[in-house]
């Protein structure tokens, strides 16, 4: 399954041999720069068809309250474009797409952020035929869903690894108002950062780009994943061009036809675009492998090391690569210069071997700076050349390259038109029926073969078709000349492409009105959640009185003791379950459902596994509900509350609360937003040399530690109870000025979460809030006592609302 940014890329996937290919439209796509117009879609899909090959539409975004008509409408022109289904995260889309186009296949993104059985049942329970994983899984947990869940599985098998979970990064909203959610991701990952443990600078040698990680490649175990029962293996890569898109095809569809993986394969994918290529989570945790920290960008392949360094010229010591003129090479300064400084590189003049066995590298007049290289520099052949002309075979071919094999049916009686029956080989569905316009005459001196038959009908170099087999039902002694056998292969294939083209007829029905709020009287008294991620936190909080606690505990150790402190003080308390649960982690739901409180539920998986237990559920901000069909959705699974995603700005969650209920939004006032949330640990990889959590020694229980940008914020980062990392912003987003409209909304619960506070900070923002909610401080005076309190000043954060963007009932 391949990706496709426009058609070039669409048309390289194909010819290399893709059996489907992924593409978007310009809106609802999680690749917001690039796709087909609603104008092209049809034409898009038809192309596709036309050489058997599959068509999915990305719709994998979260849609806004506003925007539901216009979904609407592009989902009928998808269905009406005969796509062969429809790629979502927003659960709101997969309900309006059931309704609008019952027969449309849909899929799970993997923004949806499924890692178990449970996500994948709760997917399934959705309407979703496919579910796409997370690539956090190894290819055992993978195997262990196929297992369990017997549903359609797609894994990610190449191109660039995210360092947070799909789905549930949002640094871009955080950061720069640019949702990750929304396609517009800003790759705050892919920058350089300072790393401070317990306050203190630590070094890091060249591994400065610490979120950054390689790039996915699983050729070699395409063998196991085809094992496992993985039903698609999916390329990433829609912002990439149509060389990377047509050797990363053709790479993996000879693995899967069953061909041998050789080393020149891999250097060939990683010359097209790499970061520095491996199986990474696919083979097992590895920290110390995911990220190598070096640089964010593609280099290609590790090709020398510089040895001199002349006035004019460069000698290197090469590893098996020989460059050569018309290469393109950097050099590596990461060991000694600044990540932010730019590095040296162009295109070699020339590559001459020396006498001492090292190449002497020329570039021409002015195009590098040899003060600015050192010996010990690394040399990446960042172009080839060769590669070019590899690539070129499926991007400008002068025919089809990849070929639908086809069997042909020949009827011939005296008397009657020559019929032929052409069928797709791997689609026996589709099939066409052409006639001849003259008889079929009896035969003199020369009556017809069968091998003359195949002669004739193999003709078929130009065109997209390869024949397998011809099945021959004469009469004995019939005469048919070839030109009535050449116009009946013309016929055949012409038939056939049109047949292919035809989208298939779905019903389409009008999208459905939003879903009726359930009416409840407003409370007058607003009520005051905190979380708490430690036990000098929890005091704290209980001496505030609050309407409840919610735990967010590294350790589940820790967590029953201060449970009954809770209880004891007479005050509600929660737990927050992980974001992410994996196959093998039962043990971790299981302990918290035995806990006998209510539960801060971050996860559908989590939400199958616990409704119906008989606790109070609330639903977290990760279950990204952006709109009233998607909350309407959860609520009805069993929440009580349910938390607006962060996708959405102060105006918006007013909206919602006024469309989906305001009793049942549970708006976050305070915090520090989660920005990243990943499966690699920093702890691990910089603070041990272990691989995982088995033998890293557990620094996170020992140490504090921050990730400094290049602006002197320092971000805290915490483990959670799967050793999984969340980066928080620096600043507390707070909503002092949209209190009081969410107040007439009608909203009534207010969360303050805490990171790093101190217990007399926690005193200090709780009561503040307290004290602007009940109308004795105003937005400005909260706004000042919360810039004191906080442990690095405030910020609207993604609660930031555009002066063209109005509180209006109806969000616009």
């Amino acid at each position: 399954m391949s990706p496709a940014g426009y058609w070039p890329q669409l048309r390289a996937a194909v010819e290399a041999g893709a059996d489907a290919v992924y593409f978007g439209l310009q809106h609802f796509t999680a690749r917001a720069k690039v796709g087909f117009t609603l104008q092209e879609l049809p034409l898009a899909v038809a192309a596709l068809h036309e050489r058997g090959v599959r068509g999915y539409v990305t719709f994998n975004t979260l849609v806004f309250e506003h925007e539901f008509d216009e979904a609407a409408r592009a989902i009928a022109a998808i269905a009406k474009a005969g796509a062969d289904a429809l790629i979502v995260q927003d659960c709101g889309i997969l309900q309006l797409a059931r309704t609008i186009a019952p027969g449309l296949e849909l899929h799970a993104s993997t923004q949806m952020s499924i890692t178990d059985s449970a996500g994948v049942r709760m997917a399934r329970e959705m309407g979703v035929q496919r579910v796409t994983l997370a690539r956090e899984l190894s290819l055992d947990q993978v195997r262990r869903i196929v297992e369990e869940t017997g549903c359609e599985i797609e894994i990610f098998v190449h191109g660039a690894l995210c360092v947070a979970y799909s789905g549930q990064c949002f640094s871009s909203e955080a950061w720069g108002g640019r949702s990750a959610n929304r396609g517009q991701c800003a790759q705050a990952c892919r920058l350089p950062y300072d790393m401070l443990v317990d306050g203190r600078t630590q070094p890091l040698g060249d591994a400065r780009y610490l979120l950054s990680p390689g790039d996915l490649y699983a050729l070699e175990q395409v063998p196991a994943i085809m094992a496992a029962g993985v039903a698609a293996l999916k390329i990433e890569g829609r912002y990439k061009d149509a060389e990377y898109v047509a050797l990363a095809t053709a790479a993996y569809r000879r693995a899967v036809d069953g061909a041998a993986v050789d080393g020149g394969v891999k250097q060939q994918l990683e010359q097209v675009y790499s970061r520095g290529l491996g199986p990474y989570f696919l083979t097992g945790t590895d920290h110390q492998q995911v990220v190598l920290g070096r640089a964010p960008r593609h280099r290609g392949v590790r090709a020398a090391t510089v040895t001199r360094v002349g006035r004019e010229s460069v000698w290197v010591a090469g590893s098996g690569v020989a460059l050569k003129r018309g290469d393109g090479v950097v050099f590596d300064a990461a060991s000694w210069r600044s990540p932010e400084e730019p590095e040296e590189g162009g295109r070699l003049f020339d590559a001459l071997p020396a006498l001492d066995g090292s190449t002497e590298l020329r570039f021409g007049n002015g195009i590098v700076r040899f003060d600015r290289i050192r010996a010990g520099d690394i040399v990446w052949r960042t172009h080839d050349p060769a590669v070019e002309r590899a690539a070129k075979v499926f991007i400008d071919p002068s025919a089809p390259v990849a070929k639908q094999p086809v069997k042909v049916r020949v009827t011939a009686r005296v008397g009657a038109p020559l019929s032929a029956v052409w069928t797709l080989v791997r689609d026996p569905a589709v099939a066409v029926r052409v006639e001849s316009a003259v008889a079929v005459e009896a035969a003199g001196k020369h009556a017809m073969q069968s091998g003359a038959v195949c002669e004739q009908l193999g003709r078929l170099g130009g065109t997209a078709y390869v024949l397998a087999e011809v099945e021959l039902d004469a009469d004995s002694d019939v005469f048919v000349p070839a030109s009535v056998l050449n116009r009946l292969r013309r016929d055949g294939v012409e038939a056939l492409a049109a047949r292919q083209r035809t989208p298939r007829p779905l019903a389409i029905a009008d999208a459905p009105g939003p879903p009726t709020a359930e009416t409840r009287e407003h409370h007058a008294h607003p009520r005051i959640h905190l979380l708490v991620r430690n036990g000098a936190q929890l005091e704290a909080a209980i001496a505030a009185a609050p309407s409840s606690i919610t735990l967010d505990y590294l350790d589940l150790y820790g967590l029953r003791p201060s449970v009954e402190r809770v209880k004891l003080s007479g005050v509600a308390v929660r737990v927050a379950t992980p974001r992410i649960l994996k196959p093998g982690e039962a043990r971790i739901a299981d302990f918290l459902l035995s806990l006998d409180c209510g539960l801060l539920v971050r996860a559908a998986g989590m939400l199958e596994r616990f409704r119906g237990a008989g606790r109070e559920l609330t639903g977290d901000f990760s279950l990204n509900a952006a709109n009233t069909r998607t909350a309407a959705m959860y609520l009805a699974m069993g929440l009580a509350r349910i938390t607006p995603t962060h996708d959405l700005n102060a105006a918006q969650v007013s909206a919602l609360a006024s469309h989906a209920g305001a009793h049942r939004i549970e708006a976050v006032a305070y915090q520090h937003l989660p920005v990243f949330h990943t499966e690699h640990c920093v702890f691990c990889r910089f603070l041990s040399t272990g691989t995982s959590y088995r033998d890293c020694g557990r620094p996170c229980e020992q140490h504090n530690v921050a990730l400094r940008d290049r602006e002197g914020r320092a971000h805290p980062v915490l483990a959670d109870v799967g050793c999984r990392n969340t980066v928080f912003g620096a600043e507390a987003q707070q909503a002092s000025r949209h209190l009081k409209v969410w107040r007439e909304a009608g909203i009534r619960d207010f969360r303050l979460e805490f990171v790093h506070e101190t217990a007399e900070q926690i005193t200090a923002v709780t009561d503040a809030f307290r004290a602007a909610l009940a109308g004795s401080l105003s937005a400005d005076a909260l706004v000042a006592a919360l810039e004191r309190a906080a442990p690095e000043g405030v910020t609207e954060g993604s609660l930031f609302v555009p002066k063209d963007h109005l509180y209006l009932p109806v969000l616009q």
